[in-house]
């Protein structure tokens, strides 16, 4: 592996596999969702040994002391060399984690508002007997 000793920070966001794509990884900076050792940073900007990159990946913040850079995205196991999450990150990301189990679902808590179409069915049976009879949707019968 090559030893370099400075590489952008969207491209070792990318090649650290935070995010899936370096324009993502542009995005999210280009956002202030990343900062590199307590600044906001640009995607352009240069990246050290050493350095500590906070970031959030949708509800998940982290913060990470970059250890390695790489020139190339490799696997999974090999990007996981190249930092090391602080115990404070890992701390608060499990909690955060356990807090987003334990929290109930919102669609459970739902009673009031539009009916589904299971629930329009139900209603109908009940309000119109008879509803469900071909014969009695018409105003037209030869009988009336």
């Amino acid at each position: 592996m090559n030893t370099l000793e400075t590489m952008r920070l969207d491209k070792w966001l990318w090649c650290a596999r935070f995010y899936k794509t370096r324009s993502l990884a542009t995005e999210e900076i280009g956002k202030g969702r990343v900062t590199v050792n307590g600044q906001l940073a640009k995607p352009a900007r240069d990246l050290r040994r050493g350095d500590t990159v906070a970031l959030r990946q949708g509800p998940v913040a982290r913060t990470v002391h970059v250890l390695g850079l790489s020139g190339a995205r490799g696997p999974a196991p090999v990007a996981q060399l190249l930092y090391e999450e602080t115990a404070d990150s890992i701390v608060a990301r499990e909690k955060a984690a356990e807090l987003r189990r334990l929290a109930p679902e919102p669609a459970a808590a739902l009673h009031e508002g539009r009916p589904t179409k299971r629930d329009r069915r139900e209603i109908d049976k009940v309000s119109r007997p008879g509803s469900g009879d071909w014969g009695s949707r018409w105003s037209a019968s030869i009988d009336e």
